[in-house]
């Protein structure tokens, strides 16, 4: 099975526009900022509505619920349902209680709940509070009422206006203020009658108004057929490494581009505009060799929180992280300049990666990773060097890493009941969780549970992962790390060599004895 996009409808190109509304008549504006808070309160009520069973089409009639509590016409209900069942799909696909479900932001909610603002600061934060709930509108765009039925862009002059339908058969216009760069198009598709969504929110007091529209993919012109740029993002260096790819699974070039000047951006808006720089140069990458971009399909980072032992720097490495902002610009501008866009899945591609490739061409543990997606979406399939097939087989291999973990699990246990503190506790916990893995792993794949056979993608089909045995068993107890920077010591098993001390400088940085019966040891070996 060669991975790419999923079937089903054709790939779409999503734009659009943000700008300011500025309305001439106080009543206008206060017209419209009612139309809002009555819509949000639909939007609020229809969410338990869904909750409930209940059958859109039944919502949304002319003499339904909505339109007769709210004041809304039909289309401003139907949208009002819309963004309600947006907002209870996004819940499910997050894993969250729908019912737990805060309008308005769970953030803002629990600062004014903590009671510890007054004056100033206090009034601001109800503000937020109160336009956050109280301060949308939203109208889906239809190509049969010259592009949007409520909210209508309607060119005069040298000016842009929208038409604000009040719902109850009168309007008010605001003009429409932005230097957007997609402004043109947006111009465009209004003069011609084509479809476009538009969003009103409320903000510092200030209406704004979100045009978004979108457009058919063009075919791609860059494919897999060339080959394929594998991407990996990192955290710690902050950086994205680039694997050029041949269509015959060999590497052609690696590069890397550091993203520290993005995190020191003074605010959002330039840490967006340096988010676009790199994604250009990322497409360019791909252009220039004439090969698609492969990336993987990551559906939630875990974020670790104050409290869990994790430490201060390692948080901060982790929240930093713009990992789903930067591929959704480059997916959007490689679809853009016909570039094909393939994911997959990101099952123990840094784990072959650091264990396969890095030794062999002397590469990182990042670039490996991103020849290991590349690869992956190539359709290549992983297969364990014979070095490592031999190690998997060899008795004193699983004998010394069973050891290591219990030896390290008691020593673990000891140090946690000695400290005080609960912060280095739980750090202490959660590394003795990570030994028990680490156990249970090894012992997987010595016939307590399937065969080692049909090893496909780094998966075994019954159960046994031996990739991640060979990480839990070289990496920490033999390299000293749970992620070395220096894989070169695991060439020799590569090249089926003897494993001898010699060959093994990373246990003398281990935190166990060696394998052949302690430090004094001097020429150790597994047979």
């Amino acid at each position: 099975m060669n991975p790419g996009m999923p079937k089903g409808e054709a790939p779409k190109l999503f734009l659009g526009v943000h700008a300011r509304l500025v309305f001439l008549k106080k009543e206008d504006e206060r017209a419209v900022l009612d139309l809002m808070r009555r819509f949000s309160a639909a939007m609020r009520f229809a969410y338990q509505r869904l909750l409930e069973g209940k059958d859109r089409k039944e919502l949304k009639r002319e003499d339904g619920p909505l339109c007769t509590l709210f004041g809304l016409n039909t289309r401003y209900a139907d949208g009002a349902i819309e963004k309600a069942q947006a907002t209870l799909d996004s819940a499910k696909e997050l894993g969250q209680d729908p019912r737990k479900v805060v309008f308005g932001s769970r953030e803002v909610f629990e600062q004014l709940k903590r009671k510890h603002l007054s004056g100033k600061a206090l009034l601001a934060l109800k503000r937020e509070w109160k336009e956050r709930r109280q301060g949308l509108l939203y109208s889906r765009g239809d190509a049969t009422k010259k592009g949007n039925a409520n909210l209508r862009l309607e060119p005069q002059g040298d000016a842009l206006w929208l038409r604000v339908n009040l719902g109850n058969g009168g309007h008010v216009q605001a003009q429409v203020r932005t230097s957007h760069p997609q402004l043109k198009t947006l111009l465009q598709r209004a003069y011609a009658s084509l479809p476009y969504n538009v969003t009103l929110q409320l903000k510092d007091g200030k209406v704004y108004a979100h045009f978004t529209w979108s457009e058919g993919v063009p075919p791609p012109v860059h494919t897999k057929a060339n080959g394929v740029l594998g991407i990996d993002a990192n955290s710690d260096p902050y950086h994205l490494a680039l694997a050029v790819v041949g269509k015959d699974g060999n590497l052609i070039r690696h590069h890397t581009l550091s993203l520290e000047e993005v995190d020191q951006a003074p605010n959002k808006g330039a840490k967006e505009l340096l988010l676009w720089k790199v994604a250009h140069q990322v497409v360019a990458l791909a252009e220039e060799h004439g090969v698609a971009i492969a990336t993987e399909k990551l559906k939630y980072l875990r974020k670790s929180r104050r409290g869990d032992g994790s430490g201060r720097s390692f948080r901060r490495k982790q929240h930093r992280f713009a990992y789903r902002s930067l591929l959704a610009k480059v997916h959007s501008l490689a679809r853009k300049r016909g570039v094909e866009v393939l994911e997959v899945s990101p099952q123990d591609t840094s784990t072959i990666g650091m264990l396969k490739y890095a030794p062999q061409l002397h590469l990182s543990k990042d670039m490996a990773a991103a020849l290991v997606i590349g690869r992956r979406a190539l359709g290549y399939e992983e297969k364990l060097p014979k070095g490592y097939r031999a190690l998997l087989r060899n008795k004193s291999f699983f004998a010394y890493t069973e050891g290591f973990y219990q030896s390290r699990l008691q020593e673990l246990q000891k140090l946690r009941e000695a400290e005080g503190s609960p912060y280095p506790r739980r750090r202490l916990s959660r590394d003795m969780g990570k030994a028990k893995a680490a156990l249970t792993l090894v012992s997987s794949l010595q016939g307590l549970s399937g065969s080692r056979e049909g090893v496909t993608k780094g998966r075994n089909p019954s159960g046994a992962n031996p990739w991640r045995v060979l990480r839990v068993g070289l990496f920490l107890p033999l390299l000293g790390l749970e992620v070395p920077r220096d894989l070169s010591p695991l060439k020799p098993i590569l090249n089926l060599a003897p494993l001898t001390q010699g060959s093994w400088k990373g246990w003398k940085v281990g935190s166990g004895p060696h394998p052949g019966g302690g430090p004094g040891c001097t020429n150790v070996h597994f047979y």
